[in-house]
């Protein structure tokens, strides 16, 4: 009987052990990955290269000196229709003044991508983060989020949501050089 009660002692505290270690391993864990992944204004965008629909490879820190417009997306989203159209427009207005527009799609197919970005008129770099790991990195959770970087490479402004043409307007012109 002694026997018993000291087995059944040792398997709870066993058990109470690994629960207390996951416990500890948890918290720690979401503390870490808090200071880590959430990028905020003020940060140095994190750098990243990603291949356009014509097979060249786009790097941020290529960018260096010029305002980008970094727009995350994806071909079922409806405020993402809405506001290419406008996005391309301003680009043409504002890429020969420094700002460059990078429109990343979250990992669709080549196909889907290439055939919105025909419909929609998009004449600025369309890249696709297949791995989402550009995704992952910039924390981007509803789509469509636009980040401001200015030519510095700091993250001015994160925008989530649609945005009107008049916004984007003044958008580029914050982070033109």
């Amino acid at each position: 009987m002694n026997n018993k009660k000291r087995n059944r002692f040792i398997t709870r505290l066993i058990i109470l052990t690994v629960l207390a270690g996951a416990v500890v391993f948890t918290i720690y864990s979401s503390f870490t990955k808090e200071k880590h992944d959430i990028l905020k204004v003020g940060d140095v965008a994190p750098d990243f290269a990603l291949v356009d629909l014509d097979g060249v490879s786009h790097r941020l820190s290529d960018y260096k000196g010029q305002g980008v417009f970094l727009n995350f997306w994806g071909t079922w989203c409806a405020p993402c229709k809405k506001e290419m159209p406008a996005m391309g427009r301003q680009y043409q207005v504002y890429k020969d003044q420094g700002v460059q527009v990078l429109a990343v799609n979250i990992a669709e197919s080549d196909l889907k991508v290439r055939t919105f970005a025909e419909q929609y008129g998009m004449t600025f770099p369309t890249l696709i983060d297949k791995n989402k790991s550009v995704m992952q990195a910039y924390s981007i959770r509803p789509l469509p989020t636009t980040l401001l970087i200015n030519p510095e490479g700091k993250i001015v402004k994160i925008i989530t949501g649609e945005m009107s043409e008049k916004s984007i307007q003044g958008y580029m012109e914050q982070i033109k050089p």
